[in-house]
């Protein structure tokens, strides 16, 4: 069973119920359909309660959940025959970053995604889906590997940051990122960027220049986590200073659509993500299919123009 957060301790405890009822019945042979339909009904008025409430933080929390699907989870449900693909043909092959050819509802795309670890083993493997400059170079070689195909990009964004070690500063991280902002705006291919948990500053920016950005409805994206903001500019990492933090950083995706710097919200089941995998990959396919069918056969001067005028508008002086 997934863990609970705090503010989903009146939920856990009613799912708990209705497990230890259905259990009871299931051994003694007991009717308590009657009972199990007020608990049913019960558990949907809380997750409508909670859920409508949530501050920034506690969705902060939600898009790091322990069971969030992860990209690799994701892939499973919306592509089909996905075909991985490694390496940036300089250095190494970065494991936090998962490319390969797949299909969606029948049509080739190039899938780029920001792969987390489900545990300890994994995230070490993973490097917790903090990419190295050869994450971001693989990556562009396969955008242009879909350019020249001429198939539609897909990238999935889930990380806190790039990875900030020596080693990756001194192979050149800021200009791996750097390079994909500028080659992203040039590809002349549809790009669509989905943020299913974290988009955390540098390292989802460096997958994120696209047409269409689309986002999880209780995932982040961000330039700074609340605990990194709060450090720097209260110098203290408390609950009520990270709380403060996340409010101003305005990193939720109603926030974040509001001012124009996403394009769609895709509705979670109730509860997040982590409590319907399928569901959550299912309706976010559906987006990625009519974002898809939008863009496709849109001529690539317009297709880049576009893309040009939605960055440009971002952080547009409004003033005198």
């Amino acid at each position: 069973m997934a863990s609970h957060q705090d503010f989903e301790r009146s939920i856990g405890d009613v799912v708990a119920r209705i497990g230890q009822l259905k259990e009871l019945a299931s051994e003694r042979g007991l009717d308590v359909e009657a009972e199990l339909k007020k608990l049913e009904a019960r558990l949907e008025e809380l997750h409508a309660e909670t859920f409508q409430t949530l501050t920034p933080m506690e969705r902060v929390l939600i898009a790091r959940h322990q069971q969030r699907p992860h990209a690799l989870d994701m892939i499973e449900r919306i592509f089909t025959d996905f075909v991985e693909l490694h390496g940036d043909r300089a250095f190494r092959d970065d494991p936090a970053v998962v490319c390969g050819w797949g299909r969606l509802d029948g049509r080739s795309v190039m899938v780029i995604a920001q792969q987390k670890g489900r545990n300890t083993k994994e995230n070490l493997k993973r490097n917790f889906a903090m990419m190295h400059p050869e994450g971001y170079r693989k990556a562009l070689r396969m955008m242009r590997m879909a350019q020249k195909f001429g198939r539609p990009v897909i990238t999935v964004i889930d990380t806190p940051a790039a990875y900030p070690g020596i080693g990756a500063e001194e192979r050149g991280q800021a200009e791996a990122i750097a390079r994909n902002l500028l080659e992203m705006s040039l590809i002349e291919v549809p790009i669509l960027a989905a943020v299913i948990g974290e988009g955390g500053s540098g390292g989802a920016l460096g997958l994120s220049v696209a047409d269409r950005i689309l986002m999880l409805e209780y995932a982040i994206y961000s330039v700074i986590s609340p605990e990194g903001c709060a450090s720097i500019l209260w110098k203290e990492n408390t609950e009520e200073a990270r709380s403060k933090a996340a409010s101003a950083l305005k990193l939720t995706a109603p926030d974040l659509h509001a001012l124009g710097v996403i394009d769609e919200v895709i509705g979670e089941p109730a509860g997040g993500a982590h409590k319907d995998w399928e569901n959550a990959a299912q309706t976010l396919k559906e987006a990625l299919i009519r974002n898809i069918d939008e863009l496709h056969g849109l001529p690539v001067d317009l297709l880049l123009q576009g893309r040009y005028a939605k960055y440009r508008k971002m952080g547009a002086w409004a003033g005198d």
